[in-house]
């Protein structure tokens, strides 16, 4: 607990000294900020009643996943998980992701879109964004954003505030940045839900919550690191693309997973050829520490005092950095991946809770082109602007999701 919770303050500290105008950071934001941060987390993992909800969405992973291989079947037949009709010569080699696993992106788009259109999302949005405003003393603009981006994509949840994201100041509109790069999609939320439920139970109750407690760390970090001088700007929710009925709105949905699932699949493909290429430069060189150098170990070695800060033990900090240098410098989707295939014994339930939160955010290099591109398209008179804190969102949105892992391993 004293060494998450001494992690949380040097994770401030780190953003402070990488500010802009360190003058201008304001204490209340950053006492509100983690205050805030501490309340959803306790509220979340120590009401019994509230945490008992959350935590037993397991039980939606495992429906939606029923009814997605009741899809792949149909389309796929054995490789989309219906019985063999040869005998499984190794556990788990039939298991084939694109057919098996990524279709699951199809289903919650197309569920995600219905309950845009039933005003099931749009509601639960506005609530949490009236709730950042009074608290973060925000703007309604950047709080619809911040709010959306618990629920929708990095690229989603700007689209809300289409309008208004060419007159943000520029610490709103990194403070919007930030916020894409700290919380994860509703489309994969699942999606990484189904593949660590066997090593952490009630996982997408877990993976909810962190992008829940992100919002608030977004913002802290964001308003530490580019502080706000300016006139903060109003805004209300402007709904994307409305469907005509909830036929539309369930095609609309799938039509617009496809083309999520084909970018998913087609970075992944790429991602890991880079990284399997430059794996190979790097085993040219001599041996590190009796094993060769790799491009995860090299990342582990950054980010293993960063996560023993925040909670995990020193012993684990090698394996724990490693994963956060897969989520960094390739996704979050393979580092939960990597996770899950650890021997039980390389993190104890404790660290693997911490890194389930704090790797739950989509602030990797991918991720920056995509979010750098999609903002740029909706407010091309600030794109130079945005190209610019493109790389501090990523630092950003990295210590945001440090800070939620720092917060849960207070409370755990």
């Amino acid at each position: 607990m004293v060494q998450s919770a001494t992690g949380l303050l040097v994770l401030v500290l780190i953003a402070w000294l990488v500010s802009e105008n360190r003058r201008a950071v304001r204490l209340w934001t950053i006492v509100v900020g983690i205050v805030l941060q501490l309340a959803v987390g306790f509220l979340f993992l120590k009401i019994a009643v509230i945490k008992d909800a959350f935590l037993s969405l397991n039980r939606l992973v495992m429906a939606l996943d029923t009814a997605t291989t009741a899809g792949t079947t149909f389309v796929f037949g054995f490789l989309g998980g219906a019985p063999l009709p040869f005998a499984e010569t190794g556990m788990g080699s039939t298991f084939v992701m694109a057919c098996k696993a990524l279709p699951l992106i199809l289903v919650v788009s197309a569920l995600s879109s219905l309950l845009f259109y039933w005003r099931v999302l749009p509601v639960l949005v506005k609530v949490l964004s009236k709730a950042l405003q009074k608290t973060m003393g925000i703007g309604g603009a950047l709080g619809v954003s911040v709010a959306a981006n618990i629920f929708v994509g990095m690229v989603e949840a700007p689209l809300f505030i289409r309008p208004y994201l060419a007159n943000m100041t520029r610490s709103e509109l990194f403070a919007v940045m930030t916020a894409g790069m700290a919380t994860i999609a509703g489309t994969v939320m699942v999606l990484y839900a189904t593949f660590l439920q066997n090593v952490i139970p009630d996982a997408l109750g877990h993976i909810l919550v962190a992008s829940i407690i992100s919002a608030p760390a977004a913002i802290l970090v964001s308003m530490v690191m580019i502080p706000e001088t300016g006139k903060i700007t109003d805004g209300e929710i402007v709904p994307p693309n409305p469907a005509a009925g909830p036929m539309d709105a369930i095609t609309r949905g799938a039509s617009d997973g496809m083309g999520l699932l084909i970018n998913v699949t087609g970075t992944l493909i790429v991602l890991v050829a880079m990284v399997s290429l430059a794996d190979q430069a790097l085993g040219l060189l001599p041996d590190v520490m009796g094993a060769p150098l790799t491009l995860p170990r090299l990342f582990g070695f950054v980010f293993r005092p960063l996560v023993w800060v925040i909670g995990v033990p020193w012993a684990e900090s090698e394996t724990a950095g490693m994963l956060m240098g897969v989520k960094t410098a390739l996704n979050e989707l393979l580092a939960y991946l990597e996770m899950s295939r650890l021997p039980a014994d390389a993190l104890s339930e404790r660290s693997r809770l911490i890194m389930t939160y704090a790797m739950c955010g989509f602030a990797n290099f991918g991720s920056l082109g995509i979010l750098v591109g999609g903002m740029g398209a909706m407010a091309p008179s600030r794109r130079g602007e945005i190209v610019a804190l493109g790389m501090r969102s990523l630092v950003s949105g990295t210590l945001a999701t440090l800070m939620t892992g720092a917060v849960v391993g207070i409370f755990l």
